[in-house]
């Protein structure tokens, strides 16, 4: 389980397990930075760096949750992203968020 939220309705926080975080960097590939150049100029959405986008968001995202399971967690609070230029072309994107032990509330 994965929120966004500081708690998670209809279950009980029984321990925080500390901050997890899934990090990838990715570069976009000369065929990518080709295409995408077309893709502006005729306008509209540049899908090339949206699926590069939405890969590197996925990667991230899992590395958090086997972050968490290593830490024994079973559900993720607070969770965010965060993107960073490492340099031109090169992008970082962080997954994070705090592990906890919870379950079903009565």
């Amino acid at each position: 389980m994965v929120t966004t939220n500081i708690e998670l309705n209809g279950y009980k926080i029984l321990k925080s397990v500390g901050i997890v975080r899934g990090i990838t960097v990715r570069s976009r590939s000369l065929f990518g930075n080709i295409a995408g150049g077309f893709q502006t100029l005729v306008g509209g959405r540049i899908s090339i760096y949206r699926e590069l986008c939405e890969k590197t968001r996925e990667e991230a995202f899992q590395y958090m949750l086997q972050h968490a399971e290593q830490k024994g967690a079973n559900a993720i609070i607070n969770m965010r992203y965060d993107a960073n230029e490492v340099m031109a072309g090169v992008t970082e994107v962080l997954a994070y968020g705090t592990a906890v032990i919870a379950e079903k509330a009565n």
